[in-house]
């Protein structure tokens, strides 16, 4: 064991230095005192901010766009749009429009705001094979033939929309998912892939809330016959639909939109999909120099665990999305087994650990400006404790993909590529200095400067797995010198993992 943890070091190493270089300011930090209970004057600052954002009823003002930095997403009155999003990809299909309005008033009292929905039910998993929904209305009159839309059908999409307006959610309408309906666009061509692109952008334009998304495990993108199919449904909705952001999910287990240079001139949104240590993906696609809004599309399902990956337990949702959004995410989606399929028995698996702790999450960043952190990529604010090599390995891992026997072979006799082993702390800042996040997957201390921040700092702990706040024992604190942060034990669910806030004390 030994020798391969020094080999993965010094290819984490190599990786580090070459391909993973960092492209931005880099955040680290390291606590030492213990918890307080939080002041009332700091409390009461957190609690009133905290009401206003899970089950908030304001809607944003869609279509959305991207920002003018290019790195988060904004509405029509340029007010930063956090994804936060659940992925009942086969709502249409399954579910009545009863049905969809119990599964999205639920899933706004969590905060939840995107939710991807597969325009064309994917039959290999979770639909009937001729792809009709749950009361038998195909999506065409004429089995497999894309020019011959049944008028019924789609109303029942116009509907499902709607309802997503209802709760203020954006819809990601997937026009013809990739996992299962390659072979109806090769058997249509691309010409009438191009008619049906343009017959679905003329009907759903007039639809505010939708980001159309291309792909889905789409793993032959690099065929260019299979590529130009999928692009020209997404040039069709273009020439009828110029409202409207694009994005693709292209392969597991790790990807991003932009590893197909061609769609850049097709797509707004940047899809982050990975199996492996979500910060990885983020940060390859945040640091590309042709960058645009990155979120993370897909990574592990809640109650899922599939071959050769971590799965989704609930300390391993909260690793991938706390290392999300502290490496320059716009967002992400949560998924679950129960609600991406709706199985039987869906309706008592929507108050879960996942989707309660995706609330607690969104809490935390939308109180915040989460849109101004720059992620800590060269370890310049919190200085040590951060596990460097833990880091390095999850992007070796990215690096490796899916497909190397490099990568299976150490799997075999090692965890650090796993999720579930992987300590690495994550942690982003503003520019001005006066917000500090840092996620802790696992108890040790951590070293901050306090140069870095802009003034008299509170710090703060932040239980993933509750929500609530404790104030760090000795806060607040001047911005002079490092100080040591130590997490203050446990957290509620009996796990190590925290995260410290660092922000301008109260006024008092």
């Amino acid at each position: 064991m030994p020798v391969v943890r020094a080999i993965l070091g010094f290819l984490a190493y190599v990786c580090a230095g070459g391909v993973f270089a960092a492209a931005g300011d880099v955040y680290a930090f390291s606590l030492a005192l213990g918890a307080t209970a939080l002041s009332s004057d700091t409390q009461a600052q957190i609690v009133s901010s905290d009401a206003q954002i899970v089950g908030s009823p304001a809607s944003p003002a869609y279509p959305l766009k991207a920002s003018s930095n290019n790195r988060y997403l904004v509405d029509q009155n340029n007010v930063p749009f956090l994804v936060v999003g659940d992925a009942p990809q086969t709502l249409i299909a399954n579910l009545s429009e009863a049905d969809a309005t119990r599964y999205m008033a639920n899933r706004a009292q969590y905060g939840i705001n995107a939710l991807w929905i597969n325009l064309l039910c994917n039959y290999s998993d979770g639909c009937k094979k001729d792809a009709s929904t749950f009361d038998s209305i195909s999506p065409f009159t004429v089995v497999g033939d894309l020019s011959s839309p049944n008028a019924v059908y789609f109303r029942r999409v116009d509907d499902m929309i709607n309802i997503a307006v209802t709760y203020g959610m954006v819809v990601l309408l997937d026009p013809i998912e990739t996992s299962s309906w390659l072979d109806v666009l090769r058997a249509n061509g691309t010409a009438k892939a191009f008619e049906y692109g343009q017959w679905l952008g003329n009907r759903y334009k007039k639809f505010p809330n939708i980001i159309w998304m291309h792909g889905n495990d789409f793993q032959t993108w690099k065929n260019a016959a299979d590529d130009a199919l999928v692009q020209a449904v997404a040039r069709g909705i273009r020439s009828g639909d110029p409202f409207h952001i694009h994005t693709i999910e292209l392969n597991y287990k790790a990807s991003g939109s932009l590893d197909d240079p061609t769609w850049a001139p097709l797509i707004e949104l940047d899809a982050a999909y990975t199996y492996f240590p979500t910060y990885a993906q983020v940060l390859t696609e945040y640091n590309r120099p042709d960058f645009k809004p990155v979120f993370m599309v897909e990574a592990n399902y809640e109650f899922e665990h599939l071959q050769d990956t971590d799965g989704g337990s609930t300390q391993n949702l909260r690793r991938q999305e706390y290392w999300t959004m502290l490496s320059g995410a716009s967002g992400q989606l949560y998924g679950s087994r129960y609600t991406w399929r709706f199985d039987e028995g869906w309706q008592t698996k929507l108050d879960t650990p996942g989707a309660i702790q995706l609330g607690y999450m969104k809490n935390l960043f939308a109180s915040r400006k989460w849109y101004d952190l720059v992620p800590d990529q060269n370890h310049t604010i919190v200085t040590a404790g951060y596990d460097g090599l833990a880091g390095n390995i999850g992007k070796l891992w990215t690096y490796f993909g899916s497909s190397s026997r490099l990568r299976r072979l150490f799997s075999h006799v090692t965890s650090l590529g796993s999720i579930t082993a992987n300590t690495y702390a994550t942690a982003a800042g503003t520019s001005d200095g006066t917000l500090l996040i840092v996620y802790m997957p696992s108890t040790r201390t951590i070293t901050v400067d306090m140069s870095k921040l802009a003034g008299v700092t509170v710090g703060l702990w932040y239980d993933p797995t509750s929500g609530s706040y404790t104030e760090v024992g000795g806060s607040p604190f001047a911005n002079s010198g490092t100080r040591q942060f130590t997490p203050p034990g446990t957290n509620q669910a009996g796990d190590g993992d925290w995260i410290l806030v660092l922000e301008p004390s109260p006024p008092h």
